[in-house]
């Protein structure tokens, strides 16, 4: 079975802020094993549009990939990031 990872690109437009949806989110994570590959740090935009955060979580599957978004945990701290932040966001099977 293949590995699922959100990836997910972020800008922050309240950074005061923003911390309460990293807090919030934590307990979905923990539930569904996810594992953070990218978390911020140093990026080059070779091509396209960019935003100044970018992550990469991985799941066991596309099932539990899923099931995280989708969770009332995750979906609570949803909220709290949409208030102060804009991003694209995808969930992607593996190879």
């Amino acid at each position: 079975m293949a590995k699922a990872y959100w990836i997910v690109r972020v800008s922050v437009r309240n950074i005061d802020e923003y911390p309460r949806y990293l807090t919030a989110a934590r307990p979905a994570f923990e539930r569904f094993g996810a594992n953070f590959l990218v978390r911020g740090g140093a990026y080059e935009s070779m091509e396209g549009s960019s935003r100044e955060r970018n992550v990469v979580v991985e799941f066991a599957d596309m099932a539990t990939a899923r099931a995280c978004y989708a969770s009332p945990e995750y979906q609570a701290a949803r909220a709290i990031r949409q208030q102060h932040a804009d991003a694209d966001f995808l969930i992607a099977e593996g190879a």
